[in-house]
């Protein structure tokens, strides 16, 4: 029997000035079922997920929202909470500095006698924290947790306030494989409460294992709705949706043509900085040829990270020893502008932090890590920045209206184009890219995919980190793989598959002589 609805959006239409986010957007979810919500960045999901739970007040947009069967207008997200409805964001809301029973019951205390009972509110947290699988002391700050640790506190709170209907953005974007899959068997157990969901994903793998539904948005529009029961979910179907085309392939054919020996790091020892003693780089070497693009895997809190960062401009961590060599010259690289003038750049993992100034232009930002290329005398050209913010707007193909729009008002993956444009500027010999394409949709991707393959034929020495393994199986030409700080081998992409990198990863593949783990590494006996 087919379960009732428990929502209905008809006719959806939000407009920013010289923007129609939503036009005409309907969407059906019913009952208990995982829904999920695919598209390309900027196709309007997370902003269909703003109107619904109040973050967009009743007024701001045009249409009908009927939930549980009766008309809804929410004026702030404190009505649609009330309602049962609870969002939780790509981007993470907890206050670092306090802890989870204060962030769980945050706005919402619970108050005895006029006074917070912390004894209650402890208890309840301890509660909710098992109802989400996570056992840890309820006092505990967030900031001493992990991304997937705080996805589930998050989800916590969420059930804190009763929710009936659950929306989760891009719930895994930041999370390895083992935090993904737990997640999503949380989800489940939620379905087996009668908790229904909302999940935007560009996990397309993900949404076939789980969802019960599907409903593609493209350019502000409902393309169309899919059904498991139906067996309708086609990850194929699901892309032409999407970007309006068929992507054959998720990769782009290439062909490389590595050069010599352009970037080299032999020995680099880093100290945790707030762990004395504590290693976090143990003697890591590794070099990337000139037109190469090189691959780092590893599990989530392997180091690779914290490599790349220590390695530009040692703004990770405290440096021990070790070296780096660009065209066979020793160079010294001690501080992020210094990193720079020797032609290494780094797209960070967390964009918003370490990417981007939120309250800049995107003229501003694309330019920021190379003003002297904008450059007339001792002033800014400014009508050269706007040439170079328009170059890469089209060139990364950026959705926006002007450049001279807010970072902030840019979707996730538009920003992550933004960081990727404000590092191509500066024209480097090394490109490091952490995550380039988390929270990207598969029409960027590929779009992303071919600028790398572009980069390495214009002999750019590329490295890219990434926890998914097919990622770099599919764009790599060499993957070497690190384990608790150390590198614990390399795979040539025709030798590797995802079993072989999962052992090392994990450290458990067979142990090398030391002249064959030196031949592995550098490809010499």
């Amino acid at each position: 029997m087919e379960r009732p609805l428990i929502l209905q959006m008809q006719g959806i239409t939000k407009v920013f000035p010289g923007v129609r986010a939503l036009d005409n957007v309907t969407l059906e979810v019913r009952e208990g079922d995982i829904h999920a919500i695919c598209g390309e960045n900027g196709a309007g999901k997370s902003t269909l997920m703003k109107v619904l739970s109040g973050v967009y007040p009743h007024g701001s947009y045009e249409g009908r929202i009927i939930y549980r069967g009766s008309e809804i207008a929410f004026k702030d997200i404190k009505e649609s909470e009330k309602a049962g409805i609870a969002i939780i964001h790509q981007e993470l809301t907890m206050i670092p500095e306090l802890s989870i029973t204060e962030n769980i019951f945050l706005g919402n205390e619970t108050v005895n006698r006029g006074l917070i009972d912390w004894d209650a509110q402890r208890r309840r947290t301890v509660e909710l924290l098992g109802r989400v699988g996570l056992a840890i002391d309820p006092d505990t700050p967030i900031k001493r947790l992990g991304v997937g640790q705080q996805q589930l506190v998050e989800i916590a709170k969420a059930l804190s306030k009763n929710v009936r209907l659950l929306i989760l953005d891009e719930p895994t974007s930041a999370l390895n494989e083992t935090d993904s899959a737990n997640l999503l068997e949380l989800m489940r157990g939620l379905k087996n409460r009668d908790i229904t969901c909302i999940m935007i994903s560009h996990k397309l793998s993900e949404i076939a294992a789980i969802a019960d539904a599907v409903t593609v948005i493209r350019d502000g529009r409902t393309v169309e709705t899919f059904y498991v029961e139906a067996g309708q979910i086609d990850e194929d179907r699901i892309i032409r949706a999407m970007v309006g085309r068929s992507i054959e392939n998720r990769f782009p054919a290439h062909e490389s043509h590595p050069g010599e020996v352009i970037f080299e790091v032999d020995g680099w020892r880093v100290e945790d900085p707030n762990i004395p003693g504590r290693l976090i780089c143990k003697d890591s070497s590794f070099f990337v040829r000139a037109g190469e693009i090189v691959g780092f895997a590893g599990l989530m809190g392997a180091g690779r990270t914290e490599l790349m960062r220590s390695i530009f401009g040692r703004n990770y961590g405290v440096y021990l020893g070790g070296s780096i060599k660009i065209r066979g010259k020793e160079i010294r690289v001690t501080s992020v502008a210094s990193a720079i003038r020797q032609g290494i750049a780094y797209v960070p993992e967390d964009r918003k932090n370490l990417g981007l100034n939120l309250l800049d232009s995107i003229r501003a930002t694309i330019v920021s890590a190379n003003l002297g290329g904008i450059l007339r005398g001792r002033l800014l050209n400014l009508d050269k920045e706007f040439q170079v913010a328009e170059h890469y707007r089209d060139a990364l193909n950026i959705k926006t209206n002007s450049v001279n729009s807010g970072v902030s008002t840019l979707s996730g993956g538009n920003q992550q184009k933004v960081v990727l444009g404000k590092w191509m500027f500066t024209e480097p010999d090394v490109l490091i890219l952490d995550e380039p394409t988390r929270g990207i949709d598969v029409g960027a991707k590929y779009e992303i995919y071919r600028l790398i393959q572009q980069l390495a034929d214009q002999g750019k020495a590329v490295i890219i980190i990434s926890s998914e393994l097919p990622e770099l199986l599919g764009i790599s030409d060499r993957i070497y793989t690190v384990f608790e700080g150390s590198i614990t081998g390399v795979l040539n992409r025709q030798d590797a598959d995802q079993e072989k990198l999962m052992r090392m990863m994990t450290n458990t593949s067979k142990s090398e002589s030391n002249a064959e783990r030196t031949e592995m590494l550098y490809g010499v006996s």
